[in-house]
């Protein structure tokens, strides 16, 4: 599987399990599998969902920063991936 380098981690909400994510390149969508890496991380999940600003969307681009529901915790700076068949 290829992986491309789509943002980074900017906070992880404990109680809901929400990662805030700032798409930096690229774009991602619902039904995408993302990887989660960091000094303490590694984790794979596809996203169900996301929300920009809590409405919901189908497709983020470079520049927004959105939120996904992400059962792991993780932390800041953490790299995102988005996950790609070969």
């Amino acid at each position: 599987m290829a992986e491309q380098l789509i943002g980074k981690v900017t906070h992880y909400f404990g109680k809901p399990k929400v990662a805030a994510i700032e798409i930096t390149e690229g774009q991602l969508n619902v039904g995408d599998t993302i990887r989660i890496v960091g000094a303490h991380d590694d984790y794979t999940h596809r996203v169900d969902s996301m929300q920009i600003e809590h409405a919901a969307v189908q497709t983020a681009k470079a520049g927004d920063k959105v939120g996904i529901v992400f059962p792991e915790h993780v932390h800041e700076h953490d790299k995102v991936y988005r996950v790609t068949p070969d």
